[in-house]
């Protein structure tokens, strides 16, 4: 077991960047002109999170992987209704990982693993160390990494903590079974297609019933003769999206083993409140973030 009683915290940069990307006016720009609203966002958000949490391990995941992510060669239509960052959003997002690193957090990213694949990765490592995580993100997706008790997924926008025992209050399945519950769904975000006719409330009932999709495929009679609404037609949709299922299964499913992450240091190291300062001076926010900087706990 770790000393610490706090969790290891586990952020996804990407809601963050973006809900502020598009939700914020664009009234703050770079000496070159940029647009500069996205780290304007993604900064209060850190500083805010670092003064309330003061977490001692902490690391944050990015996105770098679209159109070149190992799901990409399963199913080519991966994602494939996203584009790439214009130059703005590029310059923007660059920005916002250089203050991450700045800031001595943790940062990751990979062009074969998603943000998810990492922060799964890194919490299966904890895991296993018996240290708790709390996962920082709105995406449903990082459900399945919750194993322990006092493991935590955090809506931090919306102040909503959602604890293993929670999830299925939340999401009508349980933690574990948030990958056969998006495989039936398929995700439209995400381009990833699901079984026609079979939506949240079938879904949920089926696993709530027989626990997974391989439980299904043992005992199809079973789920004939289950009493659920169309039982005889979910068999034959069952049996006839049977390599799509599998393959939704696949793209869903979290890799707990990206390379190199099992044995990273996550614990976080202040920077002087001076350094980011200067950081912040190179995009002309400086003078916004100061007082928020003179009142952070850490750093000199």
């Amino acid at each position: 077991m770790a000393n610490s009683s706090q969790p290891i915290y586990l952020i996804d940069a990407s809601i963050y960047i973006f809900r502020a990307y598009f939700s914020l006016p664009d009234e703050w720009h770079s000496p070159e002109g940029y647009s500069v609203n996205a780290l304007n966002g993604y900064t209060q958000f850190i500083l805010k999170f670092l003064q309330q949490v003061k977490p001692e391990q902490i690391a944050i995941a990015y996105d770098e992987s679209l159109g070149s992510c190992f799901r990409n060669d399963i199913y080519p239509g991966y994602k494939a209704s996203r584009v790439l960052p214009d130059e703005e959003l590029a310059f923007q997002l660059a920005a916002c990982k250089a203050l991450t690193e700045l800031m001595g957090i943790a940062s990751f990213a990979s062009e074969r693993y998603e943000a998810d694949d990492i922060i799964a990765s890194l919490a299966h490592a904890a895991q296993q160390r018996g240290e708790n995580v709390t996962i920082v993100s709105r995406d449903k997706d990082l459900g399945q990494i919750l194993k322990h008790r006092d493991d935590i997924f955090w809506d931090y926008a919306a102040d909503k903590r959602i604890t293993l025992g929670d999830f299925i209050n939340h999401y009508g399945v349980q933690a574990y079974q948030m990958t056969d519950f998006l495989a039936l769904l398929g995700d439209s975000i995400d381009d990833i297609p699901g079984v026609p006719g079979i939506g949240k409330k079938t879904a949920a009932a089926l696993l709530g019933q027989f626990g997974s999709i391989d439980a299904m495929y043992h005992d199809l009679p079973a789920v004939a003769a289950s009493g659920l609404r169309g039982a005889k037609t979910l068999v034959e949709k069952l049996i006839d999206y049977r390599e799509q299922i599998a393959m939704a299964q696949t793209l869903v499913r979290l890799e707990q083993q990206v390379p190199e992450l099992d044995r990273v240091n996550l614990q976080w190291q202040p920077p002087s409140k001076q350094t980011v300062a200067y950081f912040l001076d190179e995009y002309a926010l400086g003078q916004r973030f100061q007082r928020q900087l003179d009142n952070c706990y850490w750093g000199q």
